[in-house]
């Protein structure tokens, strides 16, 4: 968002190695867990950005009204800062199974919740691998604007993707130690089958990978892609290999203090940047529209802050 013009004025995460990581790369350390922080607390701002997990919604069609069906998730905390707030829009992202969780009813009640707060809101399935990412990564976007009027249409244009695919090898490096995977465990569990898993890439791999589960340290076959490299001819990927899966610059790094296991989960974790960069390019356009709030809009987006910085949360 900051690459599109926007200002960050708030963060908030909860796990103390994502912090560092955070606090390393921006020199800023985010708050703590946002459901122990009143929305009164939080700076004022234009634009929120927040995932949440869809797990704890199990028993959400069991459930009615307001506050009741998201109580005890993220979702909930965000709906209260939302409803406190009031931005101008927000963009929250999500694992694409949220489409279905529960049998659809999840995502019924979040739409609900974020249109009786005021918003017009649209949502998209998008594969990181389209925009230039050399990984498969189908994710839920959520776009919210506040509406001027009950019958306003939604004012973002979605960013088109696109069918060329970049392929991993490129970013494969050679001869890297400290990754390898025993040839012990190779032959008692990688290679047990002839199934054709896992995935496994080198410089010659001319598509992209499949997605990197924040789980990706546990070494499983089913869902890991390693590369044809090290000591014992199959390892794990690298830092910089990450980056370039997740979309990351390469000046982004991982403080010393932080595990290699926490590398793989905050990574896995993580957003592809390219597609977010689309959209908040996207988003930060329709803000600025006449459309959206009317004549002299732009002008006074500009004038708010130096340089059409929008602030974000």
């Amino acid at each position: 968002m900051e690459s599109v013009g926007a200002k960050c004025v708030f963060s908030s995460e909860w796990d103390v190695h994502a912090q560092r990581t955070y606090e390393w790369n921006f020199g800023d350390r985010p708050h703590g867990d946002i459901t122990q922080i009143r929305a009164s607390g939080i700076p004022d701002f234009e634009v929120l950005l927040a995932g949440f997990p869809c797990q704890p919604f199990s028993s959400i069609g069991r459930r009615q009204g307001f506050s009741h069906p998201t109580q005890g998730t993220l979702f909930h905390d965000i709906a209260r800062i939302i409803a406190h707030k009031k931005p101008r829009a927000f963009l929250l992202e999500n694992v694409e199974g949220l489409e279905n969780h529960d049998g659809g009813r999840t995502m019924s009640v979040i739409e609900k919740t974020l249109r009786d707060l005021g918003y017009i809101i649209d949502r998209r399935v998008l594969d990181s691998a389209d925009f230039g990412v050399p990984q498969h990564r189908r994710r839920t976007y959520i776009v919210g604007f506040r509406a001027p009027k009950v019958d306003f249409r939604f004012p973002m244009e979605w960013p088109k993707p696109s069918k060329k695919r970049k392929g991993i090898g490129g970013h494969i490096e050679r001869g890297v130690k400290g990754y390898s995977i025993s040839r012990h465990l190779q032959r008692v569990y990688i290679f047990k089958t002839k199934d054709g898993r896992p995935e496994i890439v080198d410089r010659r791999t001319t598509k992209p990978v499949k997605t990197l589960c924040a789980s990706y340290h546990k070494i499983q076959r089913l869902t890991g892609t390693f590369v044809r490299d090290g000591d014992t001819g199959l390892r794990l990927l690298t830092e910089s290999e990450c980056k370039a899966i997740m979309g990351f610059p390469t000046w982004f790094e991982i403080p010393n203090e932080v595990s290699r296991t926490q590398m793989y989960r905050q990574f896995g974790n993580s957003v592809a940047v390219p597609v977010v960069k689309r959209i908040a390019k996207a988003l930060m356009l329709a803000l600025e529209s006449e459309q959206l709030y009317g004549r002299g809009t732009r002008s006074h987006l500009v004038n708010r802050a130096s340089s059409r910085r929008k602030s974000v949360a």
